[in-house]
């Protein structure tokens, strides 16, 4: 855990310094800023999808996946939850909005979930400290823009990564590269999805959808 320790420490620390940045940015500046992180999530969701779908063995499982997610997301309101909690918080720049896009961002990729596997299995925080280090400039920029409460996405990444690495040292390495590679197409929707919200082209409410990332991990299980 001592990786997910690091990744998690980087991200606290760069929220607490985007947050004191963003004290000093103009609104011009400020609204400059959330565009171009909209259009960087969106890239990299996009890309994070044309790079899993040929390796797809389901192709049609992400839209079940997305389908399903959004219906379980909507009954449980997972939007208005955690809209209403992060508004106590917000100070004008959606908080929500902006710790759904860092979660998504921190824990959607390689690095994020092999880590964890590969320092439960082999005490090797190679791929975790690299994580941390991307983690911490992207933290920087994401607080700068919804300022210093982006630091609640770390509390979310610890129950992740946490979650993999207990997984695996009671189970071994479940993560195959099947669900990889699923796991990877439905978040990068979700990113995608995430980055059209933060540029206003279309509000998604992208939390409604985040069970949609437990039906590949539930789908490859069952397959076996």
């Amino acid at each position: 855990m001592i990786g997910t320790f690091a990744n998690v420490g980087t991200i606290v620390a760069g929220s607490l310094i985007g947050g004191l940045f963003r004290k000093v940015m103009s609104d011009r500046l400020s609204e400059g800023l959330m565009n171009a992180m909209g259009l960087a999530a969106f890239g990299l969701g996009i890309n994070a999808v044309v790079q899993n779908m040929p390796k797809s063995a389901y192709p049609v499982l992400f839209i079940v996946s997305l389908a399903v997610g959004c219906v379980i997301g909507t009954l449980l309101q997972l939007d208005r939850r955690v809209s209403a909690l992060t508004s106590r918080r917000d100070d004008g720049g959606n908080l929500g909005q902006g710790i759904i896009t860092g979660c998504l961002i921190f824990c959607i990729g390689t690095l994020s979930i092999l880590g964890p596997v590969q320092s439960a299995l082999y005490g090797d925080h190679t791929y975790l400290f690299t994580n941390a280090s991307l983690d911490f400039v992207t933290s920087m920029v994401l607080a700068a823009t919804y300022g210093v409460g982006m630091a609640l996405a770390a509390v979310v990444l610890l129950v992740w990564q946490g979650s993999i690495y207990l997984l695996t040292t009671l189970v071994g390495a479940f993560i195959t590269d099947t669900m990889m590679v699923e796991i990877s197409i439905v978040g990068g929707f979700l990113i995608a999805m995430s980055g059209l919200s933060i540029m206003k082209i279309r509000d998604f409410h992208t939390l409604n959808y985040l069970p949609a990332l437990f039906i590949p991990v539930l789908w490859c299980l069952l397959r076996g």
